[in-house]
């Protein structure tokens, strides 16, 4: 028996190297395959007669991307709860020639979820792509307004954003077509001075969308598509008179230039992003440096505002 088991522990370990052998190889793969899509990026897939679902399109980001869809040719579905700002935007892009169809819901309730999703079905079908814009504050309101109360924020950031992929993603997987895409804000890397609960419901959004790229990759959906995009608020323009802390390095950018940012990513199939894009590199450098070395950074750059 003795040279039996020997026999099995040796097949054992060989099969074990080959395998982590196997592991170095793709790793090292995806290394240099990263490397050269900084250099030479993938190709820019088309969204021409797609139906995008746009939820929070009434300002902001939101509005521009609905109407950047639309210029790429998809259909796109505007929703909002503040009806008076999604119609403005909903005729807007119908003047330029686009198509875009207005709902006034609110998303915080489950019930308002589910009427959304069977109106929707039955005025347009199916829904292969859904960019989730709320929950993303203004500079201003994070510094003027006080903390939301915990279940708000949670029910706007990150339950509601539960029943939407509830109510959209089973179709999505039945037909291995689709795109989900996570729109979070800063507060989703990194604490935001007096505001824990939007911290905590970011971070959670982040798991979020790590958990659905998970299930669809262990249940092999390789065509439905998850993005991470990371917004740093104090970066897009809202026309108030905040400071930059380090103004040459972080500057501003229009919403419609973050719009096109978060398009460019999304276009290219990648996982995560952020507006601006060089500031990914620093969010996943601060999740491998040791915790004095982030504090340090963290307390340099300060979210990029002067507080005082």
């Amino acid at each position: 028996m003795l040279p039996i088991n020997m026999l099995l522990r040796g097949y054992s370990l060989c099969v074990l190297i080959v395998d982590v052998l196997w592991v170095i190889l793709n790793a090292i793969y995806a290394i240099f395959q990263a490397a050269y899509e900084i250099f030479k990026p993938p190709p820019l897939k088309s969204i021409e007669d797609e139906t995008v679902m746009v939820i929070g399109s009434g300002r902001g980001v939101g509005r521009e991307l609905a109407i950047q869809l639309s210029f790429l040719g998809a259909r796109v579905i505007c929703v909002d709860h503040d009806e008076s700002n999604n119609s403005k935007t909903v005729a807007y892009i119908n003047r330029k020639g686009g198509v875009a169809l207005t709902y006034t819901s609110d998303i915080t309730k489950k019930e308002n979820v589910e009427y959304l999703a069977e109106e929707i079905r039955k005025d347009v079908g199916f829904i292969s792509m859904m960019f989730y814009c709320c929950g993303i504050p203004s500079p201003r309101a994070l510094m003027t307004q006080p903390p939301q109360d915990i279940h708000d924020t949670l029910d706007l950031t990150l339950t509601s954003y539960f029943w939407l992929i509830e109510s959209f993603l089973p179709e999505m997987k039945a037909r291995n077509h689709g795109h989900i895409v996570a729109l979070t804000s800063v507060a989703g890397l990194s604490h935001i001075k007096d505001q824990m609960p939007l911290s905590v419901a970011q971070f959670a959004v982040q798991g979020l969308a790590e958990s659905l790229m998970e299930d669809l990759r262990i249940n092999k959906i390789n065509r439905v598509y998850v993005t991470l995009i990371h917004i740093y608020p104090f970066i897009v323009e809202d026309s108030s008179d905040l400071r930059l802390k380090i103004p040459s390095y972080f500057g501003t950018i229009t919403p419609a230039r973050a719009a096109n940012s978060i398009l460019e990513s999304v276009l290219r199939n990648y996982p995560e992003a952020s507006v601006p894009k060089r500031l990914l590199f620093m969010g996943n450098l601060l999740r491998i440096l040791p915790r004095k070395a982030t504090v340090l950074i963290r307390d340099l750059l300060d979210t990029g505002v002067d507080f005082a």
